[in-house]
């Protein structure tokens, strides 16, 4: 039979009580939004290197060639996805070795501190290409940063929580994921329409990065309050050794979060990034109609995680887990009815597969927590999490875009549908072998 494990660390005057209270106090609020601001942060800078990518190239490489100065920019975005793996084993062991706070410290001081270098930095007129080698260094730490931010802070605010809760933890903590992503298209937009495009081509596109380092100061003044969720006795004994020893022992719930997270990463980089792409540039619609529809489906996901989970609240994940991983799999082939030119058919499917997505991407980070035991969470989930991004999700628009061109659209749906398969047999296999720690 089946154990199922939990190691939920309540605020100590809850502890003290036979049937502790499911209600939030205002410390574990004060320290959800601190959390959940952080990975707004991470997603909205994100987002917005990508969006801007056109204006930064031709700043900070020779501009002789606009095309290859843009290609270059987006070279270096690229760099920030294979720097996650490291900044999971770093920074997660690290977050085992000394505990939570000091980590979730440090990763927004990264963000926001390498955010800020990037707003006032010379551009490659002034300095040459010191200026290039100063974008890819402030990508590399925002990789190593983005690495850690996302899995720790959930699994930081699932510590938090009230044994019960994981469910709101899962749908707020997503909620501020999507917040950051509507707030960098919204400031992009608005700024370029202030501003007007020949000035941000030449100053304007580093207002958004200016706006991203203050906020990042904000998130860090009240990340300053975080309770600490590791007891001093278990950060004593968790040497790099024992943490690593433990990962391990757990190989197993490490390669089932690999899937976890990497099918929902490839289904939300084809939905957000390669069917817009697809749509612009192998269909050639209009692009004012894709951006519309694109910031249409960043509010279903901002109000679509809220949403989920309210209703997953107090519910067991992993069932509501496998429930939405199966969906996806008949759901991805949507993407096979977009095959000709045509604006309405674009926004069926962009749209028709946004409740499977927000789904998906509201419960994955709280259901991979759940794999890992607490004192070696920080390392297994960030290690699972960097991997899965890097491999599955940084790959998946140029996949779906790549296989377009072929005229083999049909293989990227086949895909991701064997990824999420794998991703069910993998999470029932190590829930067989290890347990759940968290929840039911």
């Amino acid at each position: 039979m089946l154990e199922i494990q939990t190691d939920n660390a309540v605020p100590a005057p809850q502890q003290a009580n036979t049937a502790p209270s499911r209600k939030f106090s205002p410390e574990v609020r004060k320290g959800l939004l601190g959390l959940g601001l952080g990975n707004a942060l991470e997603w909205y800078d994100w987002m917005v290197f990508g969006l801007l990518s056109a204006f930064i190239g031709p700043n900070f490489f020779p501009s002789t060639e606009p095309l290859s100065a843009t290609l270059n920019a987006l070279a270096v975005f690229a760099v920030g996805f294979a720097f996650r793996p490291l900044g999971g084993i770093l920074l997660g062991t690290l977050a085992d070795r000394i505990g939570r706070r000091r980590v979730m410290l440090l990763s927004i001081m990264l963000m926001a501190g390498t955010t800020l270098v990037i707003a006032i930095t010379p551009s490659y007129a002034t300095i040459g290409a010191w200026a290039g080698i100063i974008l890819l260094v402030c990508r590399v730490l925002q990789g190593i940063s983005t690495g850690i931010e996302a899995p720790l802070s959930t699994s930081h605010a699932v510590e938090l929580a009230p044994e019960g809760r994981e469910g709101y933890v899962a749908g707020i903590m997503s909620f501020y994921v999507n917040i950051g992503i509507l707030m960098a298209s919204l400031v992009s937009f608005l700024c370029s329409l202030v501003i007007g495009g020949a000035a941000m081509g030449e100053w304007g596109w580093r207002v958004p990065f200016i706006i991203g380092a203050l906020f990042g100061f904000v998130v860090l003044f009240l990340r300053r309050s975080l309770p600490e969720t590791l007891k001093d006795e278990e950060m004593a004994t968790n040497t790099p050794r024992a943490v690593w020893k433990g990962v391990g022992k757990h190989w197993l719930s490490v390669l089932a979060i690999v899937f976890v997270v990497g099918a929902a990463q490839a289904y939300n980089y084809a939905w957000n990034v390669g069917l817009p792409t697809a749509a612009r540039s192998g269909f050639k619609e209009d692009p004012t109609a894709v951006f519309a529809l694109t910031t249409a489906l960043a509010v279903i996901l901002v109000v679509g995680s809220w949403v989920i989970g309210k209703l997953a609240d107090g519910k067991a994940m992993s069932r509501w887990f496998l429930v939405t991983r199966v969906l996806a799999i008949p759901s991805v082939f949507l993407m096979l009815l977009y095959v000709q030119p045509g604006i309405g058919g674009f926004a069926a499917v962009l749209l028709g597969g946004s409740i499977v997505l927000v789904l998906n991407m509201t419960l994955y980070n709280v259901v991979s927590s759940s794999l890992m035991p607490r004192n070696i969470r920080g390392t297994g989930v960030a290690l699972g999490y960097g991997i899965g991004v890097a491999v599955f999700g940084g790959t998946a628009s140029y996949l779906l875009v790549w296989f377009q061109s072929l005229n083999l659209t049909w293989i990227f749906p086949v895909y991701v549908a064997v990824l999420s398969i794998l991703s069910i047999v993998f999470y029932l296999a190590a829930r067989r072998s290890n347990g759940i720690f968290v929840g039911k």
